[in-house]
């Protein structure tokens, strides 16, 4: 039997590279913001305006009110799939994914503080009450609290509600993540929302395939944390003769959709700027590939991140004051005349998206506070 060839190796400009193109961060693309979602399977949106940014930063010409209508119109919906965390999804995905992702939520529930305040209480009683509040009128968690309490009272009511928000299928609804409008979030389930049961499918195969097309080329450990998904060594195994594998520096095995575009390392990459909880740098085990060494994760908490050279190399933040804001951009690197001037104009063409209704608005560039010494 022949040997077969090593698998090629990548190294971290090549996977930075192929990233970025496979997240549309090379070039704002001219599609749909619903085709845009469902390529980037989901946007994080804890924050109702991160998708909004995220959107912005990718397609061209990008108009908020398209998002709004998508979510208005039911094509889009906010709700708990990914990691327990809130994502905006198409409809479609999210009636397909989220059973998928139920054992996600079971296991996450079963360890929560919320769970513990529960022992005893028989939890299909519980969310069949919780079910039936919810659709008889969309409800915040505290109202829902509130109303299971009086059935239960000797139980805390916040976890009495958290049990329907980690186990039933619920979405947030408008004007809650509408542009421009500020409301409770109130949340339903899914099935009464849009209308649709959801889908039966529950094996991760056709999940982490597109994980790969938007994310890839990845490990197995890089898909666990970018799903929390358990038995994905079981689906990669399967999944094996229909994907190609590489390897990257350190020796570990990469596998990659066969139509996954692998980009030249040296293709320029422009300057972006990402909403706080953007899933480029949240999907991987290994974030070398997204993120400069001076900075992790923690940094980035309630800032959004700024791509230079195509790597995270600082954040961004508006604070408002009346009717005056500053958006201030942290950078961990001294920058070039032209990449100042590069990140100042994309940094203004967001400042004036995000706070149009400001009197005066400054920009300011400044070494990263969390650095030693600053």
């Amino acid at each position: 039997m022949p040997a077969t060839s090593p698998a090629p190796v990548l190294d971290r400009r090549t996977l930075n590279r192929s990233l970025l193109a496979r997240q549309l961060l090379l070039e704002r693309v001219e599609r749909p913001a619903e085709s845009v979602i469902e390529h980037l399977v989901g946007m994080q949106a804890q924050e109702p305006i991160d998708p909004y940014v995220g959107l912005w930063s990718r397609i061209e010409d990008f108009d908020p009110q398209e998002l709004s209508t998508l979510i208005e119109e039911r094509r889009a919906v906010r709700g708990s799939t990914l990691r327990t965390t809130l994502h905006l999804m198409t409809a479609r995905d999210f009636l397909a994914l989220r059973p998928v992702l139920q054992d996600v939520l079971e296991r996450a529930w079963k360890s929560s503080p919320f769970a513990k305040d529960l022992v005893g209480v028989d939890l299909a009683d519980l969310l069949a009450a919780g079910r039936e509040l919810i659709e008889e009128q969309p409800l915040t968690t505290a109202q829902l609290a509130s109303a299971l309490a009086q059935r239960w009272p000797d139980r805390v009511p916040n976890s009495l509600a958290y049990a329907s928000r980690f186990l039933l299928p619920i979405v947030q609804v408008p004007p809650r993540g509408l542009w421009g409008k500020k409301a409770a979030p109130k949340a339903t389930t899914a099935q009464v929302w849009l209308g649709q049961e959801l889908g039966t499918a529950t094996v991760a195969d056709d999940v982490i395939l597109r994980y790969l097309a938007a994310f890839g080329p990845a490990t197995v450990s890089d898909m666990r944390i970018w799903s929390w998904l358990t038995g994905l060594r079981e689906v990669v195994e399967r999944l094996r003769p229909r994907l190609r594998t590489f390897r990257d520096e350190a020796g570990r095995e990469l596998f990659d959709v066969e139509d996954g575009p692998i980009a030249d390392p040296d293709v320029p990459a422009p300057i972006r700027f990402l909403p706080q909880y953007d899933n480029i740098f949240l999907s991987h085990d290994d974030r070398s590939r997204i993120l400069v060494e001076r900075i992790a994760v923690p940094d980035l908490s309630w800032k959004g991140g700024v791509l230079v050279d195509g790597f995270i190399c600082g954040a961004w933040r508006i604070r408002r004051e009346k009717r005056q804001a500053t958006m201030t951009v942290e950078l961990v690197l001294n920058v070039t005349g032209t990449q100042r001037s590069e990140i100042e104009e994309e940094g203004s063409r967001l400042f004036a998206l995000l706070a149009t209704d400001a009197e005066r608005r400054d920009l300011e560039i400044v070494p990263a506070s969390w650095l030693a010494g600053t």
